[in-house]
């Protein structure tokens, strides 16, 4: 199995067709797209979740306030944020 960055070289230096660079990113949001639904299910209103935050860069510690299709609001402290479903997992 290769590694994480081995991939990333190999797609971004290597000599992929455009059609085969749009499998691989089909391939990417439908594996984001299992995520998303998996979490779905397993998220209620009330759960503990934590999520890295985009703007800080810190992990964040919430409580989930509303699920929604593809995403989930969490309340963390007095900050209310609007999360992926993917980018969030069981604190």
């Amino acid at each position: 199995m290769a590694t994480i960055q081995e991939i990333n070289s190999s797609i971004m230096f290597g000599s992929f067709t455009n059609d085969q660079l749009n499998g691989i990113v089909m391939a990417v949001k439908f594996a984001r797209n299992q995520i998303a639904q998996k979490n779905k299910f397993t998220l209620v209103k009330g759960a503990r979740v934590k999520f890295v935050s985009s703007r800080t860069g810190q992990t964040v510690i919430g409580e989930v306030t509303d699920v929604k299709r593809k995403f989930a609001h969490v309340r963390a402290g007095l900050t209310n944020w609007r999360v992926p479903m993917n980018m969030l997992s069981a604190a």
